[in-house]
């Protein structure tokens, strides 16, 4: 059962969750073109999954980092930074060119989230950056279902219930406690509550 857990923790690594919530936004989206998609996706899978695992593996080497799912407070920093760098460089870089209103505000978002995250760590709360992935994204698509009148009910259903069983894997591997679980799914849909009013 434990592989099962593991790979839960993998398919839903934070790391794949910007890319994730573009894909599914350029799938609901009605207007979409291939020119906006292209001109959006492949630059932030290349900021958001490539650049951050080239990061990883010069801070493994480095003896900075000991695992791709960060297990102490002291690995999380760094790669935190990172992703808030790496945020901004999408939100001034590469939406702007390709202006998408509601992904601008999606990593808006996925940006308060991760500086939120950084800023508990200075207290010493290691949060779950699994769940605040997959609450971001949750409440991303229920957004965007509102927004564009697409009844995706299913697939809400079907992300609900991929939740439900990667906080199950991140409690049984005993990576996080509930409170870390439960605080993260709150920050996850809370950074994408607070901005539906620019844009829904």
């Amino acid at each position: 059962m434990r592989h099962v857990y593991n790979i839960i923790s993998y398919i839903f690594h934070p790391l794949f969750i910007p890319f994730g919530g573009t894909v599914i936004y350029f799938v609901i989206a009605p207007y979409s073109t291939l020119e906006i998609e292209s001109g959006n996706i492949l630059p932030i899978f290349i900021l958001t999954v490539i650049i951050p695992i080239i990061f990883f593996l010069i801070l493994k080497n480095l003896g900075v980092i000991s695992s791709i799912f960060l297990p102490t407070l002291h690995e999380r920093k760094y790669p935190l930074y990172i992703s808030c760098v790496i945020f901004l460089m999408i939100l001034y870089k590469v939406i702007p060119n390709n202006y998408v209103n509601e992904l601008f505000y999606f990593f808006t978002g996925l940006l308060t989230a991760t500086t939120t995250c950084l800023i508990l760590l200075f207290f010493k709360f290691k949060t779950s950056m699994h769940l605040l992935g997959m609450g971001t994204l949750l409440t991303f698509m229920i957004a965007l279902s509102i927004h564009f009148e697409r009844n995706i009910t299913l697939a809400i259903s079907l992300f609900t219930l991929f939740t439900g069983l990667v906080a199950t894997s991140r409690l049984y591997l005993k990576a996080h406690n509930r409170n870390e679980l439960l605080i993260g799914f709150l920050i996850g849909c809370c950074s994408q509550l607070i901005i539906l009013k620019y844009w829904l």
